[in-house]
């Protein structure tokens, strides 16, 4: 094989060294180049030097037909074998130079660092240069590269066309993946920035070295229709099976393959594990695009031929040579027009100067050849059979390409001018689906809202909630006055009615959304929701708290001044509570308020397969610092409830079901604190669910306010129903007093019980003497209830005594005839009557000596005073501290002084 190679470049030095001295009959002057490529086959390009050999000696051919003048130049080409090595490459320049001729430009250059190393040295050795094949896009720094001139397109000019391809179809939304290498990277970062400046936004940017799969997926992953994708030949195949594999082709995406054009590619499949039909699968539809190597226009350009022409001339030659096709032999027959126009003026122009120009006697330095040069490519403008050639800042302005693979092959679709910045499609794109591939899935958004059935359901009962609580509010200020009530405590009644009226008031407006209230109404509601809700449950569970309070006071004092709470202390317990609760609603407002955001989810395709996407979205109230806000608010309510449900447990034991209903008001806090911290604790684990969390919210709110309210008016009805003067309260208060004094003695017996065996005796001779003490006690107990009924029955008839014989007196004063009204039988009978219920009461002397006497002592002034020093000795007897009983006989109609006394005690 290396003998061949030999061979072959010895041909090659032969045929361009024959073609000068074929020609020496037309004395042409000979102009050096120094040709600079590889002569070596390259694993990445092939033997592009002998590949575009046969369309350079066409270009000779072609040029030495020509007319004057370029008839009157010959190129003379001068190898130096760079084998795409930086040092070899740099040492064949020296050599070439040393050795001469006296080149007057470089043709060629491949390899993208040979080519950079020798451009960059050019400007010092005064020389142009003309590549027809590297076409990295770092070269295109004037800069660095002054001399350099190119012929061939940079990679990076698709990149314009690519833009102007993806405006055309309306993509707004592309993915690349690029393999690593760095005429592929250089490619993409300068596509990143075309993209930012066309508006069109790059998701995902994925580079890839080995295996392709990952990259890919992560681009499907992020929703990426639109796939630009840079890597060789070599490495697609790879590609296109893991696209296979991920399906990640069809109707849904689109790929367009940027910077070559190579065919029949896919048929290399040696390093994938697909089948070639399952790579042609995937790349169905797939658009490549790349600058053009060959006009497809029927135009005869410089040469008198058309493209199509040049490249069937082309063609034998290789066949006959046995060679490939290379991309690049049309431009470098063309590069070879550019030189041989270029140093033709050239030297057209220093003909001139020196026949007739004032200047002809000076002598032309190296630098003026070489910025002559430099100035007639930049002027060189023909039409050649790689389309129109000319230059702009010594780069091609070319013509690119769009192909697209149908059926197994490819088949032009479209193509660009960068000349007259026009996008042409002269044949059909073909889409699956008989429509365009969309950027991305067609998103709809959906607002995750209550549903209208469940909001206008608890809506409804809240409604009733309401109606029924102003109705118990109304009851409660009704009766406030009344016995039952005031026990009660109107005042708490009514703050706890309050409190269910905001709890109830909070359920509207939770329900509300942005569906139904705009973004400012929205933002003012979640302000109003915290209040409304924090000072709500504040207000009912202080209530309650204040109750327990009370009723954990009264039943574990002994002494009246402990047990006498005023009302004022209770209502103050409620208003600390809120004063609290203001605040921290004061400091939330201020430093930190709520505002309304918007929370979207991941995407939910369609099971069906359509292509597009359901994104829900939840409207909530939210801050920055909201878990700690949310914090401290329920550590604060937990531990409201917390205390309430203590107290509620410490007097569980006592019998209060008519003392302000308290045995109802414990089993309202036992169900209500629970219910409601539980409620709480579900609408943060259910806040990605409205429809649940405004369920639980609604339930527990109506929940807790129904049982609340029931639990502490509907006892309060049915005992003002029954009793509606409250005259059994007075009996049921005492029998609740002597069942705690009987379980202060159990737990004082059973604590004796416990002591050691020492004191058992003594333990037992006190027992029997809190026996005897106790049987004396009811048998005292029992006479002072007989003596009770006979004193209320003398008291009644001394009241009907007194007022009868008052009435006679009176009007026998006014007659004068005391005879006829009051007979001396029946005035001793009175005095006899009167004298009995003197010596009972022991408040009068022993006989009556008259009639005068008798009127004297039961006279109202008499009685009410007998009755000022009785009444007192009662009230001290029913105290319940000294062992008293209450006057069942009283009168239920009216007040007694005891009962006077036990609201005294309430209030």
């Amino acid at each position: 094989m290396e003998g061949r190679w030999n061979l072959l470049k010895a041909l090659m030095v032969w045929e361009l060294l024959w073609l000068p001295w074929s020609c020496l009959c037309q004395r042409r002057q000979q102009l050096p180049v120094l040709w600079i490529m590889p002569l070596s086959s390259e694993p990445a390009w092939g033997n592009v030097t002998a590949e575009v050999m046969p369309a350079v000696q066409l270009a000779l051919q072609h040029l030495g037909k020509q007319p004057a003048p370029l008839c009157n130049y010959e190129l003379q080409f001068h190898f130096a074998d760079s084998k795409c090595d930086n040092a070899k490459a740099l040492k064949a320049f020296f050599e070439a130079i040393f050795y001469g001729p006296k080149h007057l430009m470089v043709f060629g250059g491949l390899c993208s660092s040979v080519t950079s190393i020798i451009a960059q040295s050019l400007k010092a050795w005064n020389l142009p240069q003309l590549s027809f094949a590297a076409t990295s896009p770092a070269l295109a720094n004037k800069r660095r590269y002054p001399n350099l001139f190119r012929i061939v397109p940079s990679n990076s000019a698709v990149n314009p066309a690519l833009v102007k391809f993806l405006s055309h179809y309306g993509w707004r939304r592309v993915g690349t993946l690029t393999q690593l290498e760095e005429r592929f990277t250089e490619v993409q970062k300068n596509l990143a920035e075309h993209l930012k400046q066309a508006g069109v936004e790059l998701v995902e940017a994925q580079w890839f070295s080995g295996d392709p799969c990952a990259a890919i997926k992560t681009l499907k992953e992020n929703d990426v229709r639109i796939v630009i994708g840079q890597f060789d030949e070599f490495s697609a195949a790879k590609v296109f099976c893991c696209v296979y594999r991920l399906d990640m082709f069809g109707l849904k995406y689109q790929w367009i393959l940027s910077g070559w054009s190579e065919t029949s590619w896919w048929t290399h499949t040696g390093t994938s594990s697909c089948s070639a039909q399952s790579v042609l699968s995937a790349m169905e539809g797939a658009v490549s695009v790349d600058f053009e190597t060959l006009s497809s226009q029927h135009i005869r350009g410089v040469s008198g031929r058309t493209p199509q022409e040049y490249k069937q001339e082309y063609d034998k030659r290789c066949m006959l040579k046995g060679l490939g096709s290379s991309k690049f032999h049309g431009f470098a027959y063309d590069g070879t027009w550019v030189v041989a126009k270029a140093l033709t003026r050239v030297m057209e122009t220093l003909k001139y100067r020196e026949k007739y120009s004032i200047h002809r006697n000076f002598t032309v330095t190296e630098r003026e050849m070489t910025n002559m040069i430099l100035q007639a490519m930049s002027d060189t403008k023909f039409f050649g059979v790689t389309g129109q050639v000319m230059f702009h800042n010594g780069e091609r302005v070319a013509t690119i390409k769009f192909a697209q693979f149908q059926a197994g092959r490819e088949v032009q679709v479209g193509e660009y001018s960068n000349i007259t910045d026009r996008l042409e499609f002269p044949g059909p794109i073909w889409f699956k689906g008989h429509e365009r591939t969309r950027d991305h899935t067609h998103v709809y958004p959906q607002r995750m809202e209550i549903s209208m059935v469940l909001y206008s359901i608890l809506a409804s009962i809240s409604v009733l909630g309401i109606l029924t609580t102003i109705a118990f509010l109304f009851f409660n200020i009704q009766n406030r006055n009344h016995r039952v009530a005031q026990m009660s405590s109107p005042s708490l009644n009514t703050l706890l009615i309050l409190g269910t009226l905001l709890s109830y008031s909070f359920i509207f407006l939770f329900g509300l959304d942005g569906s139904y209230v705009s973004e400012g109404v929205f933002d003012a509601l979640c302000a109003i929701r915290i209040w409304l809700i924090s000072i709500g449950h504040s207000t009912a569970f202080g209530a309650m708290l204040a109750k327990m309070w009370r009723l954990h006071v009264i039943y574990k004092s002994i002494s009246f001044r402990e047990r006498n709470i005023k009302n004022y202390m209770l209502i103050g317990i409620v208003c600390s509570l809120l004063l609290v609760d203001m605040c921290l609603l004061i400091s939330l407002q201020v430093l930190d308020p709520l505002r309304g955001t918007v929370e979207e989810f991941s995407l939910e395709f369609d099971p069906h397969g359509r292509d597009f996407a359901i994104r829900p979205f939840l409207e909530h109230c939210e801050n920055i610092h909201m878990n700690i806000w949310m914090t401290i608010m329920y550590l604060y309510k937990t531990l409201l409830v917390l205390l309430s449900c203590v107290l509620a447990w410490k007097t569980h034991h006592s019998n209060t079901l008519t003392l302000s209903h308290s045995g109802c008001t414990r089993i309202s806090v036992c169900i209500a604190g629970p219910l409601s911290v539980i409620g709480a604790i579900l609408a943060l684990l259910t806040r990605h669910q409205p429809n649940v969390q405004f369920c639980i919210v609604g339930i527990v709110i109506i929940t807790c306010c129904s049982i609340t309210l029931s639990l502490v008016f509907v006892p309060e009805i049915i005992l003002m129903s029954t009793d509606p003067e409250g005259a059994s309260l007075s009996k049921q208060f005492h029998s609740a007093e002597r069942e705690k004094e009987s379980e202060r003695v159990s737990e004082k017996e059973s604590t004796k019980q416990t002591d050691s065996s020492a004191s058992s005796s003594m333990t037992l001779i006190s027992t029997v003497l809190l026996d005897l003490l106790q049987s004396d006690n009811k048998h005292l107990t029992m006479c002072i209830s007989e003596l009770d009924i006979e004193l209320e029955e003398l008291i009644r008839q001394l009241r009907e005594l007194s007022t009868l014989s008052y009435t006679n007196m009176v009007n026998m004063q006014d007659s004068g005839e005391q005879t006829d009204i009051v007979t001396p039988g029946s005035y001793h009978y009175h005095c006899k009557e009167i004298q009995i219920g003197i010596e009972k009461c022991q408040t009068l002397p022993v006989g009556c000596s008259g009639c005068k006497d008798t009127e004297d002592i039961n006279s109202p002034e008499h009685v009410q005073r007998r009755l000022s020093l009785q009444l007192p000795i009662l009230h001290h007897a029913y105290l319940p501290s000294i062992g008293g009983v209450d006057a069942s006989c009283s009168t239920p109609s009216s007040p007694s002084t005891q009962q006077i006394a036990i609201m005294d005690l309430w209030h």
